[in-house]
């Protein structure tokens, strides 16, 4: 009996062995995604003069100027702040539909106060990125801590970031209306269950004739 005793407690001894303690730059153990978007955001300033509620002459030039040197597109966000009339915010987004761009309500908080006879107008950039991808600083063999790859989630994360429309929707969700419209809603399924298949109409002539 004592001869059995010693063998169980040295195969015990062993097993604890070969446990190798994990270290905290291993990714950890699970489905969640080592690699995941991170958002960035940067607000840019312009001060316009603005006297008697339109742009002075030669602000327009400027604005342009400012936009082609931000490279103005896709993803940014343009505002108008401060004491104007629709006049002056007309004559901005003028100038911002040149680079396809919407102006939009409200505008984010600032340093510093708009000045007496000025517009500011700001540029909100947000960006979606996954820093480190691809992410090969682990071996995916041998694996004995049945660890995550260091790669996981780049695929697919980077992806999702180069595709989302508004960045910001990856750190919050948008609120919905207070009204909802069962048609709006219904417009997928009404057109799935009413459109004639493609192709239907030609699968009987397209049958082959004949042969073996």
């Amino acid at each position: 009996m004592r001869s059995k005793f010693l063998l169980i407690a040295l195969g015990s001894a062993a097993l604890a062995g070969c446990q190798t303690p994990g270290t905290p730059d291993d990714p950890a153990k699970g489905l969640a995604a080592v690699n995941v978007p991170v958002v960035t955001s940067t607000d840019y300033v312009f001060d316009a003069a603005a006297p008697g509620g339109t742009l002075a002459p030669g602000e327009s030039d400027r604005l342009n100027g400012w936009f082609q040197g931000l490279g103005l597109g896709y993803g940014d966000t343009v505002y108008v702040d401060g004491g104007y009339t629709p006049a002056a915010r007309n004559q901005v987004a003028a100038v911002a539909g040149r680079y396809g761009m919407l102006i939009t309500a409200g505008a984010p908080v600032t340093t510093g106060a708009v000045q007496p006879g000025a517009v500011r107008v700001v540029v909100a950039r947000r960006r979606a990125v996954v820093p480190g991808c691809p992410n090969w600083s682990k071996p995916s063999q041998p694996d004995w801590d049945n660890k995550t790859m260091s790669n996981f989630g780049c695929g697919v994360n980077t992806n999702m970031a180069a595709m989302v429309a508004n960045p910001e929707d990856l750190l919050h969700g948008r609120d919905g209306a207070a009204a909802s419209d069962a048609a709006t809603a219904a417009r997928a399924i009404n057109m799935y269950r009413l459109r004639i298949p493609t192709g239907s109409g030609d699968l009987k002539s397209a049958s082959p004739k004949g042969g073996n």
